[in-house]
């Protein structure tokens, strides 16, 4: 490559500083320009919300690398508070702009790589200049000062952001309320999973108001959907993000309806001599329509692909699973794939899982129960989606997940995974393998019904048996059940020719044990998935739970 050759670089941080540094390792020759409008080029900005609520104690810890190191490291001209105001693509140069002497400059590039990223969304009501947002290091300092002075807090949203802000204001000894559009807390989880998730953050004492949005900001509270006045001396907006795609736009290069830039499998925008990386660039997903998915290991792939597509060594981008995590009051929950809300939303169909295993085997000390929820086609058995959350294993297990769809292992196939194993561990069957017990199972023809299937299928005449043990039914029951142990249920298994059968218990293995024993004796039969827990979890969050029968 001619040495004379000169990259741009818009916005540093991830996707910025990871195209930056893999060019230079490409071509120790060429003239590499990174422009930062904010005063860090390169921060732990995942690690924010834990430097407010003092779990992160070091404040230096969050600056990964200056621009000195950059320069003395990668010979990058790294320029921070200096803002790219202009693109003439034509021409190939961009105006910048030195926020502090106000001189411009214009410069000249072979290749243009965006990394603005996302500003976060601030909603048009009474009073939202006293709210705060979390992006940068100025944000979070902004907070940590009111914070010092505060003894309740709101925080709006309820996505993972927000919840982060939550568990760690909550932990500088605020007291914390959590307000939020949507029925539940981490859309990316689905209804019920979530709600276990907001079960936890109650526990810990914090409160949550879902289905209402803030109405207005006063000096001491807010305003919520229904009129309440909630006391507030902090208050945090968390409600989603924008792309800062307006110099893309200004310089004429394609977006999507939502603003955000559109790029190729490379990275390449609509105009071949810029790149595009990061929370404002639209991706492909493995499945479904293109759309934003803001993580930062997508942001460091991706810029790694745009230097490698601009160093000639061109290799297409992965679709994006959307692999997330979170850890709350000492839950973890992580998600991966599609959500059975969207795939119903979209008429999909699919077979859904839910299973209750514990992370390691139940003899060893320390064992806790984990929820899992694996989401397939139908008809190729190939995994859409999972969701786990627990207090422990969480984490491997949605990687490994993850992991089988990258690799286009079907549902069924989990089944096979040889898998590490001691009991401190795992259990000799893992739970990602007893996931592909259960696919195997309803691909080769059982039936099971979803918690929010079960009203309906009880109204048009199914008959739902219990077949957990007396004392677990005296503690809760599912409305309209007839309780049957299993131990009991050959005796009954005749009688119940002629019935349309839903079988349940705690988590639904025995309720699979007796679905094949009633099928045999030719009762029409299907199983509860995910039986009493994923049900209560269900109704709990959408108010099925009703006096008498809560879980």
């Amino acid at each position: 490559m001619s040495a004379s050759r000169t990259y741009v670089i818009i916005g540093g941080v991830a996707g910025g500083m990871s195209a930056a540094t893999r060019l230079r390792r490409l071509d120790e020759h060429a003239r590499i320009i990174v422009v930062e409008r904010g005063e860090h080029v390169s921060f732990a900005n995942c690690g924010l919300p834990y430097h407010v609520g003092g779990v992160i104690t070091d404040r230096d810890a969050l600056v990964l690398q200056t621009p000195a190191a950059l320069g003395a490291r990668f010979a990058l001209d790294v320029r921070v508070r200096t803002e790219a105001i202009a693109i003439d693509a034509q021409a190939r140069t961009v105006t910048v702009r030195d926020l502090e002497s106000g001189a411009e400059e214009s410069i000249a590039y072979d290749a243009l790589i965006l990394s603005p990223g996302a500003s976060p969304v601030r909603i048009p009501i009474p009073g939202v200049e006293r709210g705060l947002v979390l992006r940068d290091l100025a944000d979070m300092d902004a907070i940590i000062e009111a914070a010092g002075g505060a003894t309740r807090a709101v925080v709006a949203g309820a996505g993972f952001i927000g919840l982060e802000l939550a568990e760690n204001l909550h932990h500088r000894g605020l007291d914390v309320t959590v307000v939020e559009m949507l029925p539940q807390v981490l859309r990316p989880l689905d209804v019920e999973m979530a709600e276990l998730v907001a079960s936890r953050i109650r526990e810990a004492g914090v409160t949550l108001r879902l289905e209402t949005g803030l109405t207005a900001i006063g000096d001491d509270h807010v305003v919520v959907g229904d009129g309440d006045h909630i006391p507030a001396d902090l208050v945090v907006l968390s409600v989603g993000v924008r792309p800062e795609s307006g110099l893309a736009r200004d310089a004429g290069l394609a977006l999507d309806e939502r603003g955000y830039i559109v790029v190729d499998d490379h990275q390449r925008t609509s105009d071949p001599h810029i790149y595009a990386v990061g929370d404002a660039v639209v991706k492909q997903r493995f499945d479904g329509p293109a759309s934003p998915v803001w993580l930062a290991g997508l942001a460091n792939r991706h810029g790694r692909l745009a230097a490698d597509a601009i160093a000639g060594r061109p290799h297409a981008a992965v679709p994006a699973l959307g692999t997330a995590i979170i850890g709350l009051f000492g839950l973890t929950a992580a998600a991966v794939g599609r959500t059975e809300r969207e795939l119903r939303e979209e008429g999909r169909e699919i077979r859904v899982i839910h299973t209750h295993p514990m992370d390691h085997a139940g003899y060893y000390p320390g064992a806790t129960q984990l929820a899992m929820k694996l989401i397939v086609d139908a008809e190729t058995d190939r995994i859409l989606g999972a969701q786990t959350v627990g207090e422990s294993g969480a984490d491997k297990r949605i990687d490994v997940i993850a992991t089988a769809m990258a690799g286009g292992l079907t549902a069924s196939a989990l089944a096979d995974l040889e898998l590490a194993y001691a009991p401190q561990f795992a259990s000799a069957k893992d739970p990602v393998n007893m996931l592909g017990y259960v696919a195997e199972n309803l691909a080769g023809g059982e039936h099971s019904v979803q918690w929010h299937e079960l009203p309906d299928l009880q109204a048009d005449g199914w008959l739902l048996v219990d077949v957990r043990t007396t004392s677990e039914n005296a503690a809760g029951a599912i409305p309209g059940s007839r309780l049957i142990p299993l131990d009991e249920l050959r005796d009954h298994a005749s009688a119940l020719r002629g019935e349309r059968v839903i079988v349940h218990c705690k988590v639904g293995q025995r309720g699979h044990t007796a679905a094949r024993l009633l099928e045999q004796y030719g009762v029409t039969v299907a199983n509860l998935d995910g039986g009493y827990l994923t049900w209560s979890a269900g109704a709990a969050a959408t108010g099925l739970l009703t006096k008498g029968h809560a879980a």
